[in-house]
């Protein structure tokens, strides 16, 4: 198996105090040793809690809201609206959930939740208009 060096990471997991093992070394390069890493969407820390994950996924769905939030400015029908919702906006927030959802903070769950709730505002609102 051909292993890419420049796109490997070394990641060492829980507190390592005093001292650290030496760097890992392949095809006579030392591999980059990082606290976070994005695996397949999921952003994995070190200390394995999930506060850079809900942090990257919350900016990500509120950039996407606002984006929502043009398109009804833009009077796009609800119809499209509610598609752009379902397949752009509530994805991020719910990728492997099974994964990370338990591992959440009281506060992450409430930040989290208020993005989907400021979707279904803009979204109701159109309706109610309709």
């Amino acid at each position: 198996m051909n292993i890419n060096s420049c796109k490997t990471k070394e990641m060492l997991i829980g507190s390592i105090s005093k001292d650290p093992p030496p760097h890992l070394m392949l095809c006579g390069a030392t591999v980059d040793r990082v606290t976070t890493f994005k695996l397949l969407g999921i952003h994995v820390s070190s200390d394995l809690k999930w506060a850079d994950h809900a942090n990257a996924i919350i900016s990500k769905a509120a950039s996407r809201l606002l984006f929502l939030k043009q398109l009804k400015r833009a009077r796009i029908p609800i119809r499209d609206l509610l598609h752009f919702y379902t397949a752009i906006v509530r994805p991020v927030l719910e990728y492997a959930c099974l994964v990370w959802h338990a591992g959440l903070t009281a506060r992450q769950c409430n930040t989290i939740e208020n993005i989907q709730k400021r979707a279904t505002l803009t979204l109701t609102s159109i309706m109610t208009l309709h």
